[in-house]
């Protein structure tokens, strides 16, 4: 038994904030945000909008595109860093939001940028072990809510959204491969380490980030978990269609691209109008490209991502 992907959505918030927005929020300029980013706008959250709110918008198109009900889903992952609650987890949250009654397992995953490619991975696992037939992967983040207006290295980049999956059980291959790693050693590059004591937060609770480390971290560990993976499974490199990367950064994509011998023309790039959504990234782009038509089925798409921890991880799926 297999897993493929039989629908996509996404969602992102009505209130976009362009460059020029920034620069009077922060000392920054537009040439300065696109030259180190390749970034021209991003999505906020309303006031009023949860994690669980942008979640539940994604997911309902997912739904629709797989042709399912969402009583049909029996597991539910949210990818996210910015859950609703400390608990209940976002997924029970998404879960009644979307009026499932099946009583399936519904839990989040702390991968941070990484995490939509761990949640994919263990729903794969879920489908083949036999333990799930339908299940609904989403990644949502309100990263907006922890970023300090006052740092302009970290305030520029970050946008909230949300992407979903539907994957469902298959006699024929979806999900080819995948490869993950974590580091813990590294955890200092990029963190929010804030946290609740006695009712008061401890901590700064805002994202932190040593960005020319963080450069030189991605490039060469995504390169080369894509070729782990690739040789692992005895794949040639020209089996790869798209590349769908976690959307951090443009140069980020470009040199990888470079390493692994792709044309930026073979990449789904949409950090220019997204910004840096986290776990979020991966699907908004896997959305996008599969509704304007790019991705064709038989074509090979590979996911990667790099987040903090650090975790980073590679997904090889047939369309």
């Amino acid at each position: 038994m297999y897993s493929r992907i039989t629908g996509t959505g996404s969602y992102l918030p009505a209130r976009t904030l362009s460059n020029y927005d920034l620069e009077k929020m922060v000392e920054t300029t537009h040439d300065w945000i696109v030259s180190r980013s390749g970034i021209h706008e991003r999505h906020f959250a309303a006031d009023d909008e949860l994690t669980s709110d942008l979640a539940y918008h994604a997911s309902v198109k997912a739904i629709e595109a797989a042709g399912i009900a969402a009583n049909d889903i029996d597991l539910i992952i949210v990818a996210t860093t910015t859950p609703d609650h400390i608990f209940p987890s976002t997924a029970c949250v998404l879960q009644d939001k979307l009026g499932i009654t099946s009583g399936g397992p519904a839990f989040d995953m702390q991968a941070v940028c990484g995490g939509f490619v761990f949640a994919m991975n263990t729903a794969d696992m879920y489908i083949r072990c036999g333990q799930a037939k339908t299940v609904l992967v989403v990644g949502a983040e309100v990263l907006s809510r922890i970023l300090d207006v006052q740092d302009r290295t970290t305030f520029v980049l970050f946008g909230d959204g949300a992407g979903a999956v539907i994957m469902q059980a298959s006699e024929i291959p979806g999900i080819i491969a995948a490869k993950l790693h974590s580091d813990g050693s590294q955890r200092h590059m990029l963190k929010a380490e804030g946290n609740i004591r006695n009712g008061e937060i401890e901590g700064s609770p805002f994202i932190k980030m040593d960005g020319p480390a963080v450069f030189k971290f991605a490039v060469n560990n995504l390169s080369r978990v894509v070729e782990e993976l690739l040789e692992e499974h005895q794949l040639p490199d020209t089996i790869i269609d798209w590349l769908v990367p976690h959307q951090a950064n443009i140069r980020i994509m470009e040199a990888t691209a470079k390493r692994l011998g792709l044309s930026l023309d073979n990449v789904v790039v949409t950090v220019a109008k997204h910004g840096n959504t986290s776990a979020a990234s991966i699907p908004l782009a896997l959305d996008v490209a599969v509704r304007d038509g790019r991705i064709k089925a038989g074509q090979h798409i590979l996911m990667e991502a790099i987040g903090g921890g650090f975790t980073w991880g590679a997904l090889l799926v047939r369309w």
